[in-house]
């Protein structure tokens, strides 16, 4: 019931952004665009989400020769189309990744750790993107009192957040979970049934930090350069919109976005929010309420064509026959 509260109040919230500023310019300002251009908007994100199964292709370790480049940006198609749409703070695709893993041979805790490794690391490379973003946003904007505490708590979120996500992994996040619901006086027999995997996930995720570090570090550039190729986007939008900007804005502004979608994981598809975030993002470096809400229309659009291969890459992942099946039948 509250998500749905959540998205009516961004649809609404949507919809009055879009009438206070009027259609009519909104439309102008899209005429600008033609299909080539909107063409060379989306490509960015290509070579993003390439970089992004790169890195989490590093994290498999000797599993991933087994599963194929190609087969892992699907899987991570897929399981990142179920983080987008469901309010489950961008995690919920994460055990649908696992599943789709165990398909091709890859063991359930291995493929769970991976995961869980990846989306640490890659939550590593976001803050410090985040963190690069916010330092240009104060370097450009100027030394305003507001731009301080903004920028101040910020940094106090993004360090709560990557220290309790350490701090979880450290401690097991499998059996951390299990000991919080045997202290709540919880009990879920799925889980008490599967403690030695659960020890044994634990076990593996420790092993990657410790064994692993220069893995660690590689993946860590590689989801740092990901995050960075979304400012090709952010620059090819606005430099259609026929606006000025710079390379240290295009970072700037795309660090920020990062920051607002974020926040707003609470409401499905940050609905509302994201477009507002990012028109009173853009109108603070000086563009106009117009170009805020056709920049944010335009990455609304970007998102609903990936979501819409995401949900083709889940479908073709499902309706292939198991491995292990085929195997089988050809034994037989």
């Amino acid at each position: 019931m509250l998500k749905l509260l959540f998205l009516i109040v961004g649809l609404a919230a949507l919809v009055g952004i879009v009438l206070h500023i009027g259609l009519e310019p909104i439309q102008h300002t899209v005429s600008q665009l033609g299909l080539l251009h909107l063409g060379l908007i989306l490509l960015p994100m290509i070579l993003v989400y390439g970089l992004e199964a790169l890195g989490w292709q590093l994290t498999l370790g000797s599993h991933a020769r087994r599963v194929g480049f190609m087969r892992l940006f699907a899987i991570r198609m897929a399981g990142e189309t179920v983080n987008v749409t469901t309010p489950t703070a961008y995690v919920g695709g994460e055990p649908l990744k696992a599943y789709l893993l165990k398909r091709y041979g890859v063991p359930m805790v291995d493929g769970l750790a991976s995961v869980i490794t990846a989306k640490t690391t890659m939550t590593f490379a976001q803050a410090l993107f985040i963190l690069l973003g916010l330092a240009l946003a104060f370097w450009i904007l100027g030394d305003s009192g507001h731009y301080w505490v903004a920028m101040l708590v910020s940094l106090g979120v993004l360090a709560s957040g990557v220290w309790l996500f350490v701090m979880l992994q450290r401690h097991g996040i499998g059996m951390g979970c299990l000991r919080l619901l045997r202290a709540c006086r919880i009990q879920l027999s799925f889980l008490e049934k599967r403690e030695p995997q659960l020890q044994e996930l634990d076990g593996t995720i420790r092993g990657f930090y410790s064994q692993h570090q220069q893995t660690f570090y590689a993946a860590l550039a590689i989801f740092f350069l990901a995050w960075l190729m979304e400012t090709l986007e952010v620059y090819a939008i606005l430099y259609f919109l026929d606006v000025s900007l710079d390379v240290w804005t295009s970072i700037s502004i795309a660090a920020l976005t990062v920051l607002i979608k974020g926040g707003t994981f609470f409401i499905p598809g940050s609905l509302g929010a994201q477009e507002g975030g990012y028109t009173l993002l853009l109108m603070t470096f000086g563009y106009s309420e117009v170009t805020g809400i056709t920049f944010a229309l335009i990455r609304r659009l970007r998102e609903i064509l990936w979501i819409l291969l995401g949900l083709v890459c889940l479908m073709f992942l499902k309706n292939q026959d198991d491995p292990s099946d085929q195997m089988k039948s050809l034994e037989q």
